[in-house]
């Protein structure tokens, strides 16, 4: 006879009804990270105000130092040109001796070359500082960015910090242009140069006390011919552009520095190809996300920063706006860059850095558009234009962070001083860039006219060639980029 077991017959159920174990915490900032965070964050808003805070100054310091009105465009010019030509550079520099002595280092030239340009006297004096600040801002730059990215794991603390940062540089970008306005209509444009003084002297007293020295547990050698060939490449680019910008693009001096930058760089993709240790290993480049990645930062940062100007020619040279109030009106635009990049990092999580690179393109790119039906009459120009700046500053930045995140993540830690000073140098190059391009789409479109309606039309032109150079990033990132999507997690990790 079979005996039966009187054991209740549920138990092996019991699996199916046990509680699900519970999903680890998203990681959080700790209290140093915050810290360090800060430090950083203050210092990179203060290297994206000194991109525009002089901008409605030039008047000012032309009639201050005697300044000849062709001369004026190389206040901003030569700090560009050092800005852009050297990001890459001193990437490098910071892996060879140190990412935070390079900035510490260059925050003090930098405090340092703001009071030299403060107290100029000459206009021999203040192109110096602007050199030099421009060297601060090539150095500092990237310096800050590796310090950012290696301080924080990959994943979602990392997306966070770069989103913060992405914010604060674009507003940083629309709070010079305002603060730029105060400063010079209540003070004096001297004090465009001294406000970074005590920012500064904070940041280089407090940086060596939170900030952990990063660089690779190997030092690579440093390609001097590689980093000459891209250093003068560069240079010859943003000179010839400027001067495009300025003079056309058949101007003589324009077409030499484009036609010996395109060499040089040329010369440069050689070189990596035969040295040991290149600057740039072209494998990296390789990686597709890397270098479109970068591509699109370019478009990002050259679309926005140079829309500013178009906006800028547009409320003084047609509705007649003071240079004050028209500083003030991007302010709309500073809170859409802000709210885009706490958002940023969320979007990224929910989607992919792809998909958030498609959207953030396409809201910038409507938002942009819609500005083409700006007219004449200030009422119904700012009833549009300040909607239409603050969408597309969200859009912008959602572009920004997506493409720091593309372009920075997948790489180890030895490589963050080459992917950041990539990322930088995109970011330099395209806040360069831009406004000398838009200019010269102004200049031909309005056949040099100076009237408040040939400067409407050359900028209504610029707005749809702006409009458009965005959605050129919008069909790069769906056609050329792989879609990563982190894998929001205790351990930040990653899948494709």
């Amino acid at each position: 006879m079979t005996t039966v077991s009187s054991a209740p017959r549920t138990a092996p159920r019991t699996t199916a009804h046990r509680t699900a174990p519970p999903r680890p915490a998203p990681p959080r900032l700790t209290g140093r990270m915050r810290l360090v965070l800060a430090v950083l964050l203050v210092a990179q808003f203060m290297l994206a105000v000194d991109f525009s805070i002089l901008n409605v100054a030039l008047p000012a310091i032309g009639d201050g130092l005697g300044f000849p009105l062709s001369g004026l465009q190389w206040i901003a010019t030569s700090f560009a040109l050092a800005a852009a030509g050297l990001t890459l550079f001193f990437g490098r520099i910071g892996d060879l001796v140190g990412r935070k002595r390079i900035f510490v280092g260059s925050l003090a030239l930098l405090g340092v070359s703001s009071l030299v340009g403060g107290l100029a006297t000459t206009p021999e004096m203040l192109l110096a500082a602007r050199v030099a600040q421009g060297l601060a801002t090539a150095a500092a730059t990237p310096a800050g960015l590796s310090l950012l990215t290696t301080s924080f794991p990959e994943g979602p603390l990392r997306q966070k910090a770069l989103g913060i940062n992405g914010a604060l540089m674009s507003a940083g970008f629309t709070a010079g242009a305002i603060l730029g306005g105060v400063l010079t209509d209540l003070f004096s444009w001297r004090w465009a140069f001294f406000v970074n003084v005590p920012v500064a002297l904070a940041v280089v007293v407090v940086a060596p006390l939170v900030i952990r020295e990063s660089r690779p547990a190997v030092r690579p050698r440093l390609d001097l011919p590689g980093a000459l060939t891209v250093t003068l490449g560069l240079l010859g680019l943003v000179y010839g552009l400027t001067q495009a910008g300025e003079h056309g693009w058949s101007d003589p001096h324009a077409l030499a520095g484009l036609a010996a930058g395109a060499l040089l760089l040329v010369a440069f993709v050689l070189i990596e190809r035969r040295v040991a240790q290149p600057l740039v290993p072209l494998g990296v480049l390789r990686r597709r996300n890397v270098a479109w990645g970068n591509a699109i930062g370019v478009i990002a940062f050259a679309t926005e920063t140079s829309l500013v100007y178009l906006l800028t020619l547009y409320l003084q040279r047609t509705l007649d706006f003071t240079p004050l109030a028209a500083g003030l009106s991007f302010g709309v635009l500073g809170v859409g860059t802000v709210l885009g990049g706490l958002v940023a990092p969320r979007v990224i999580a929910r989607t992919s850095t792809r998909t958030t690179l498609v959207v953030g393109g396409v809201v910038q790119a409507v938002a942009t558009a819609a500005l083409l039906l700006l007219g004449t009459g200030t009422t119904a120009a700012l009833a549009l234009l300040l909607p239409a700046t603050f969408v597309g500053g969200i859009g912008n930045m959602l572009v920004i962070v997506g493409f720091m995140v593309t372009a920075t993540n997948g790489l180890p830690d030895a490589e963050q001083g080459l992917a950041t000073g990539l990322a930088s140098m995109s970011q330099q190059v395209g806040i360069t860039l831009g406004t000398p391009i838009m200019s010269a789409v102004v200049a031909a479109a309005s056949a040099g006219g100076v009237t408040a309606s040939a400067v409407h039309h050359g900028v209504t032109v610029a707005v749809a060639v702006n409009a458009g150079l965005v959605l050129l990033g919008v069909v790069v990132a769906v056609v050329l980029l792989r879609p990563r999507r982190p894998v929001v997690g205790a351990a930040g990790a990653r899948a494709a």
